[in-house]
């Protein structure tokens, strides 16, 4: 089968550019905590978090992914104004220091969305879905930003695993597009790691195809999770070849952007991977 990429081409705020469907993006993790699984504390003050934007921009990143709370299993709920101290001034610097790179803000609170896309972030990465707080799609349509939509649920609990998946993303659609969200800025993410077991996450890398097939552009976020280290028996930090065989994987199924920690041997697999998959990728307007 021939993987469906969509082409999209985004115009943001402060005159940044995004395109999809000529090559997969690499979009970066910048965790502005003290507890995120593989490497909490580490950009969690602005300085660091600056340098950290800077070094993955120059290894190739297309999009920088900025969260103030850890979503890792188990981990504990921030209170708003404790995720805003984190986020926005990290935003606000990211975006001076790196004016053309697309900025995403990694959170289920409205009011989260809302303040960092004033701060200067361009895209909502929203791990429920448009789900855990019902202004969120307000908020996506009244910036007209691009949108991830990713899967999860309250509990590992499936009647029919994959095609659940598939109802539930489509769920989150039919939310924001009641919300009055562009279709075009849509994106999808099968929220692997989220409200799924070992052999869930295996079952679904292995049919991503089918969430590609739905009609918008897909993002995985693999990288360093524990079904990789439980396969391999590594720590996070060793599970780069890991995360680039789900990559490669993904880009096969159609994937369009992939969420990485590593981001210089992450664009090296996916760029060795567009050159054999867009030679047969069914393009799409």
């Amino acid at each position: 089968m021939r993987p469906v990429v969509w082409k999209r081409s985004y115009e943001l705020p402060g005159g940044v550019r995004l395109e999809l469907g000529g090559r997969t993006l690499i979009m970066g993790i910048l965790n502005a905590t003290p507890d995120s699984f593989s490497d909490g504390g580490r950009y969690d003050n602005v300085a660091a978090a600056v340098e950290h934007a800077r070094v993955m921009a120059a290894e190739g990143a297309d999009i920088i992914d900025i969260g103030g709370e850890s979503t890792r299993p188990g981990g504990a709920q921030v209170p708003l104004e404790e995720e805003l101290r984190r986020v926005l001034p990290v935003i606000s610097a990211v975006r001076e220091a790196l004016p053309d790179m697309p900025l995403s803000i990694d959170t289920y609170k409205a009011e989260t969305a809302q303040r960092a896309l004033e701060a200067g972030a361009h895209i909502i990465n929203d791990v429920w879905g448009l789900q855990a707080d019902p202004g969120m799609a307000a908020v996506a349509a009244a910036w007209g930003c691009p949108v991830v939509i990713s899967h999860n649920r309250e509990a590992v609990e499936y009647g029919d695993f994959v095609p659940d998946v598939l109802d539930d993303l489509l769920r989150g659609v039919k939310t924001a597009l009641a919300a009055g969200v562009a279709e075009e800025r849509i994106w999808l993410d099968p929220g692997i790691g989220f409200a799924k077991n070992y052999g869930h996450n295996l079952d679904l890398l292995g049919r991503l195809e089918e969430i590609a097939a739905l009609g918008y552009p897909v993002l995985l976020g693999t990288s360093r999770k524990r079904f990789i280290r439980e396969t391999l028996g590594l720590p996070p930090g060793d599970a780069v070849e890991g995360t680039g065989a789900t990559v490669a994987l993904g880009i096969a199924q159609g994937c369009q952007i992939v969420r990485v920690h590593d981001v210089k041997p992450m664009k090296r697999v996916a760029a060795m991977t567009d050159a054999i998959v867009y030679r047969r990728a069914d393009v799409r307007e």
